[in-house]
């Protein structure tokens, strides 16, 4: 098996690697600024040069208030650039899994949502990852999407987001004797060695395809998932749950994006629950 992953540089591309390193397997991968995935002729030239069975696309623009401004570009990587890459994977018989996003959900079912479930996105960014799914599945209907949420994951996070979630807790203790944190917007947060150990395990059988949700088990407001990491972490900042505040400026939001691993589940495969993935996650990060 030989596997070429897209966007090396983030929280799941870095796992992805290692998990790749751990079970023996040859993993090769490229940053955005290594290659352009919305250039054809630069992706040509690496599947000439490294002949892998098996594509993982990790790369996205994903910051989301900047994909409000620059739609284009949300668009051009998100979703155009999946066509060539679902068509040329299809012309050489190589398994292609892209990642997608619980933004493609509107939030108003209140439950955690299925991969038959209809989507609805709120905002630009969870539009064209929509339409990323789209593409991929009618140019290559042998594709997998996986739907995660709330990735976290690595030493310093995602460099286009500078950080993440938890380090953003663990960094605001230094400067901060108390932080609000929204109480009404729920997710799974995901630990992206956990996704990366779920993805592997899903590549075993070559006749998976289609979309599967692959979350950690359980869910919590952003404000619990607050109060754990300065548990776990033995921080001082105090967690104070608010009511989240919207303006009319800011982009939409879904407020319950909880996703269900339905699919996934039917084939032996299930993440940890959020609480034992955030330890193993500051485990990582202690030593």
């Amino acid at each position: 098996m030989r596997i070429l992953i897209l966007g090396k540089d983030g929280q799941l591309g870095q796992s992805l690697i290692k998990e790749g390193k751990k079970t023996g397997t040859y993993v090769k991968g490229y940053s955005r600024i290594e290659l352009d995935i919305t250039s054809k002729n630069a992706v040509d030239k690496i599947l000439t040069l490294i002949k892998p069975n098996i594509i993982i696309n990790t790369a996205a623009y994903h910051v989301v208030p900047d994909c409000e401004i620059n739609a284009d570009k949300a668009f051009q990587v998100n979703a155009i650039a999946l066509k060539n890459l679902a068509l040329i994977s299809k012309s050489n018989a190589i398994k292609f899994i892209t990642i997608s996003s619980d933004y493609v959900f509107d939030g108003k079912k209140n439950k955690p949502y299925r991969e038959d479930d209809k989507t609805n996105p709120l905002q630009i960014y969870g539009i064209s990852k929509n339409a990323g799914e789209l593409i991929t599945l009618n140019y290559n209907p042998d594709s997998i999407i996986i739907r995660t949420c709330g990735l976290y994951g690595g030493l310093t996070g995602s460099k286009s987001k500078k950080g993440n979630f938890v380090l953003s807790i663990i960094s605001a203790d230094k400067n901060h004797s108390s932080l609000e944190v929204s109480s009404d917007l729920y997710a799974n947060p995901t630990y992206s060695s956990d996704l990366a150990s779920a993805i592997f395990q899903l590549l075993l059988d070559t006749q998976n395809k289609g979309i599967y949700h692959l979350a950690s088990e359980g869910y919590c407001s952003m404000a619990e998932f607050a109060q754990k990491i300065a548990e776990y972490a033995n921080l001082t900042i105090k967690i104070i749950p608010v009511k989240n505040r919207i303006s009319a400026e800011d982009f939409k939001r879904s407020k319950f994006s909880v996703l269900s691993n339905t699919r996934a589940r039917k084939i032996g495969i299930v993440l940890p629950s959020w609480e034992k993935s955030l330890k193993k996650y500051m485990e990582f990060l202690k030593y």
